[in-house]
């Protein structure tokens, strides 16, 4: 069975194009004529989502051939087509870019492609840069461009008047602050904390205008995929799970997958809660510790609770910025440190550039997950390793730790990548 819908995924050149911003603008846009829109995010990514999703009005989810697989992917899309009139997905860096590719995504799926150019500093070339992205690999579906950081109107008409048929000009966001969207050290800056999001949006998408021909992007048929039964391995268990402004990393997928297991779902503060829900399991997934180190270092109450679960060996799983709260202590770039929870012996360091970027998977003793690893901070513990990650390529990943029930790592892991071994890290 199949479905069809209007569908376009935004690529560019490079990273650092506007991406995010654009695909935004024209998810707004697309609400703004009455649209039900749809946005994906390609690739392990948790901060554009929160922005996509505001901008959309719907949840985001990932694609990723390698992370999550096709047959993944394409329940995804078919379900989005089913109840949407636009489906818009985000590439991640440039458009041919890391194995598999953005391009690779559209390609197997058939989706057009609308490229973002940073058209701030040329002219003519606009137009051979967009045809050379059309063009470079045999097959790829191909819609047409946006100009991103245009200097006037003038410079906009420029920049279409060099594109060559049949790419289609679908505007042109100008250099403008209003538009930006903040960043800091792991990407933009998270959606809630960005005071005039919506305003933000809502301006790029005005900007867009009347250019955008939504009736004008192709239809794409989205066929169905066999649907997995997946035993309630969780079934009775209730988990807690970290969400906060510094415990926000969480993948919608993740939590479908928990709940698709059969376990309730109930959501806390670490920041601000003096007590975990009564559960049987916690979830700590990453964020921004760092940022929020004193108020978590005096929240001793929670620091206390995460003991007694621990004690009562009760399962616990922290990735990322979650394992860094549970260490002694955290430091800044500036040496300043604080008290963390103090469930694992050592110390997480903040440093200056990025440690470790990429796809990742390990074996926990029940298959396969996957997932990525993306952190400025290193480590430093007595802990020995568990299991230890590889990258795609075969390279020595991260390291698992266990300590009784719980299992942290800098990895983020994709739970439906392999559900059954997900069960088994909140199980008894």
């Amino acid at each position: 069975m199949t479905t069809s819908c209007r569908a376009l995924l935004i690529s560019a050149p490079a990273s650092g194009q506007g991406k995010t911003t654009v695909t935004a603008a024209l998810a707004r846009r697309a609400r703004q004529h009455g649209l039900r829109v749809r946005v994906f995010k390609t690739g392990p990514d948790f901060i554009d989502p929160m922005l996509l999703e505001r901008a959309s009005g719907s949840p985001v989810y990932q694609l990723d051939l390698w992370m999550g697989g096709e047959a993944h992917c394409r329940a995804l899309l078919h379900e989005a087509a089913s109840s949407s009139d636009l489906i818009l997905i985000e590439g991640v860096m440039g458009l041919y870019d890391g194995t598999p590719s953005s391009a690779d995504l559209a390609r197997r799926f058939d989706v057009p492609v609308l490229a973002v150019i940073d058209g701030s500093a040329m002219a003519q070339t606009f137009g051979a840069m967009a045809l050379g992205l059309s063009r470079y690999q045999e097959g790829l579906p191909f819609h047409g461009v946006i100009g991103n950081r245009v200097g006037s109107s003038t410079h906009a008409e420029m920049l279409k008047a060099s594109l060559t048929p049949p790419l289609h000009w679908l505007g042109a966001l100008p250099r403008d602050a209003q538009y930006s969207l903040p960043e800091r050290h792991l990407g933009l800056v998270q959606a809630s904390e960005i005071a005039d999001i919506d305003a933000r949006i809502e301006a790029a998408a005005n900007a867009l205008g009347s250019a955008v021909d939504f009736e004008a992007i192709p239809e794409t048929r989205f066929a169905a995929e066999v649907v997995r039964v997946i035993p309630k391995l969780l079934a009775g268990k209730r988990i807690a799970i970290a969400r906060d402004t510094a415990f926000s990393f969480l993948y919608n997928a993740n939590l479908d997958t928990l709940r698709t297991l059969g376990a309730e779902l109930e959501f806390f503060s670490p920041l601000r809660d003096a007590e975990l829900p009564d559960c049987d399991a916690v979830y700590l997934p990453g964020g921004y510790p760092e940022l929020h180190a004193t108020q978590w270092s005096t929240n001793t109450d929670m620091h206390d609770a995460l003991h007694a679960h621990h004690a009562a060996n009760k399962p616990m799983l922290a990735e990322c910025g979650g394992m860094m709260a549970l260490f002694d202590r955290l430091a800044d770039t500036q040496g300043q440190s604080w008290q963390m929870a103090g469930l694992l012996p050592g110390e997480t360091r903040m440093q200056s550039r990025l440690q470790v970027l990429g796809m990742q998977a390990v074996d926990l003793g029940h298959g396969e997950l996957r997932g990525h690893s993306f952190h400025y901070s290193r480590l430093s513990t007595s802990l020995i390793a568990d299991h230890q990650a590889r990258h795609q390529n075969g390279r020595e990943g991260e390291a698992v730790y266990g300590s009784m029930r719980l299992t942290a790592s800098y990895l983020h892991l994709y739970f439906a990548s392999n559900p059954q071994a997900t069960a088994q890290l909140f199980l008894p």
